[in-house]
Parts: C-alpha cells; structure tokens; sequence
C-alpha cells in the first residue's frame, strides 16, 4: 500500500471567521484507492504560501511512501534539508500528512484511531469554547510594514467589558457548555508585546473575570485565556488578582518562547499554567514540562507533529500528573483528529470547540461533528471519523 496522490484545499473560512480566516486541509490516496484528510493549522505565511509547502513535501518526501509508516515518514521530513529543528512552519507540514497517513490507517483496518492508539477511555469529550459575540463584524489592520491583529469592537466588549461578559457566559453556559474561555485583556494583544499592565486596567480585568464568576457560580469552570500579551511582573500581578475567582486555568501568562519566566508566574501563583499553541513536538513540550512552567498542555495536533506525538507529549505530562487540553483554532479535520487523542488518553482534561461546531465547521463536513450538553461526542467510524466535503471546500477560496 502506497501514496501515489495527494490534494491540498486552501478553504476561506465565513465570517465571522471564528476559527480563523483560512483552513489549509491536505488529502491523501493510496494506490489501493484509500483517501484520508488531515489539517495543518495556521503556518505563518499567507494560506497559499503554506499550500505551496505542503505541496513540495509531498512530491519529495511523501508520493511512494506507505501510510503505515509514520514514525520513518516523520523523521524523514523533520531531517530534511539538514533542518531537525521544532519549527513550527515546517511541523505543521508534517501534522497535515501524519493526521491524513492516521485517517488512512484507520479506514484499512477498519477501526477508529482511538482503537489503535491505545483505545477508549472515555465515551466523550467534555469541552470550552471562547466568548465569541453575537454581531459578526470584523477587522484586521493593516500598516506599511505590518500586518497586525485587531479585534472587532463587539468581541472586545464581550471579552473586556464586565456586563457583556457576564451576559456571554451565561448564554454558553446554558447551551450546555460547563466551561468558558476568555480574554479580559484582549484589548493588549499587539505586536509588541509583553508588555506592563497598569492598575486601571488591573481594576478593569478583575471587574470582568469577578462579572462572569457571578454569573455563572460553580456550574462553569473559567478559563482566563490570555495571549501573552504582558510581562513576568504583570502576569503575577494580575494572577493574583484572580486567585479567589478559582480559574481553572491561566493560559500564556507570557509568551512562550521564555519558558523560564513562565516558570517564574507558575511559581508564583496557585492558579495551573495551561500553554502549549505555539509550541511543536515533544521536544519545547519537554522543555515546558520539566521547568514545570505548565501543568495543562495545549497542544496543537495540527502544529505540534501530529497524532503519535500529540500521544507522547501527553504521555510526558501524565508522568507529571499534568493534563492535556488540546488547542484548536482552525478547522473541523484537526478537531477530528483531536477527539481521537481525547478519547483515547488518560490524563485528558478538556477540548477547545468552536462554539457548537456549528456554521462552516459542519458544512464543510459530508457529516458534521456530534456536540451534546457541553460534550463531542465520538462517532465510532473508521480513521478519523469525518470526510471532508470536497465540493464545498471548493466553493470557499481562500481569503486574502
């Protein structure tokens, strides 16, 4: 059994994009007609760009190879070029094709990956999804020499202002979500940080993560989900601002490229240190484990290296008694792959959803991921469990 073919699908998300603008899905076939999809999530370079990547490793390092063979493949392209080095541009190549190479697997044997990665453990997947605001406006801001994030006005208000927080939180909270993520510092993002927060806006964070605390009592969990936005002294400020609020988390206190300082806010603060993004394979996840900077392991599998890696990071943080809670913020292949890892390990705490699966997510799928009362529910079908909806895909270009 060998690949002798694979398509990539540059997919312009609908706005409001939640999950981001654009998805890069990658579809592999077999010489024995055996297709399998996979995701690669948010390479820094324009979506086309990234499709032209995927496109090099496959005629160079992919066409002729057996699907089986994921551990050889793997090290192949990681090596390449002399290069043996977690880059998240490259690892994110390498996911899209190890979570295809899976969903082929699986569809042989006739069995869910979860079967063959150590089987269920569990009969679903608790999850969060993000405040996302009911008005469907957007921006993104553009600079002679910059292209910078901005937040359209009403998603900053549901994340910054007190009463329209608190107001999203509830809505969620009785849609069945028993968790909910947020940014009460939204407003920093730039990119220019970390930065130092000042005490207004102390005064302001804690008015919101104390709004949303009220209105959901103990039926919720909150999960303060910021983006590295300030710096170490900030960062333990603001957690122990928030300390009697009982987050369940505080995620990217600071960015991840010091794990030393975010070892420095671990340490200072009861609140668990949840991180993981914008890190690839086991390797910066080693490091961010033994530093003990973070207890609850956000891997992207669309980023990180795939499924067996994402297996082996959770394995290094169960050592540790950490948990994983694995990131999504992109489109529904990856989501599909991640409730294959949920299901199957141990030490799993909670999966990222974009909301209830709903809109383009589902759409994009011939049958759409199942959400219930807070909880993906696994479908039990062979590889991944989902095929991409290749017409659709067709009908969405890629955004500029």
């Amino acid at each position: 059994m060998k690949i002798v073919d694979f398509k990539i699908y540059v997919v312009g998300n609908s706005p409001p994009y939640h999950g981001g603008r654009n998805w890069v899905f990658l579809k592999l076939t077999t010489d024995n007609g055996v297709v399998g999809f996979g995701e690669a999530y948010d390479i820094p370079f324009h979506p086309m760009k990234a499709a032209g990547l995927l496109e090099d490793i496959g005629e160079r390092l992919v066409i002729g190879r057996s699907p089986f063979d994921i551990e050889k493949t793997w090290r192949s392209i990681y090596g390449s070029m002399f290069g043996q080095h977690p880059d998240i541009t490259k690892v994110a190549v390498i996911s899209a094709f190890e979570m295809a190479c899976w969903d082929i697997i699986g569809k042989e044997l006739n069995q869910p990956v979860y079967n063959l990665i150590g089987g269920k453990y569990r009969e679903k997947v608790r999850s969060y999804t993000y405040l996302y605001s009911e008005v469907t406006e957007y921006a993104q801001a553009t600079s002679a020499d910059t292209r910078a994030y901005s937040a359209p006005k009403s998603l900053l208000a549901v994340h910054c202002n007190p009463e329209k927080a608190a107001e999203r939180a509830s809505y969620y909270m009785k849609q069945g979500f028993t968790a909910i993520k947020f940014d009460p510092i939204l407003d920093l993002m730039s990119n220019e940080q970390p930065r130092e927060i000042s005490l207004e806006e102390l005064d302001r964070t804690e008015a919101v993560v104390r709004a949303v605390r009220e209105a959901v009592g103990s039926k919720c969990e909150l999960l303060i989900g910021t983006h590295g936005q300030i710096n170490t002294h900030s960062a333990i400020r603001f957690a122990k601002r928030i300390e009697k609020y009982e987050p369940l988390w505080f995620e990217e206190p600071v960015p991840p490229e010091n794990i030393g300082e975010m070892a420095r806010v671990a340490r200072a603060t009861s609140i668990p240190i949840a991180t993981g993004e914008r890190l690839a394979t086991f390797y910066e996840f080693a490091q961010l484990i033994e530093n003990q900077a973070a207890s609850i392991i956000q891997m992207s599998l669309g980023r990180s290296g795939g499924i067996l890696m994402a297996k082996k990071i959770a394995a290094m943080a169960e050592v540790h008694y950490g948990q994983i809670a694995p990131h999504l913020y992109c489109g529904p292949i990856e989501e599909a792959a991640n409730i294959q890892l949920d299901v199957s390990t141990p030490n799993f705490l909670i999966q990222e959803t974009i909301e209830t699966c709903g809109g383009l997510h589902a759409e994009i799928l011939k049958e759409p991921l199942k959400w219930e009362d807070g909880y993906l529910i696994p479908s039990g079908k062979p590889g991944l469990g989902v095929e991409l909806n290749e017409e659709v895909a067709a009908k969405h270009p890629c955004n500029d």
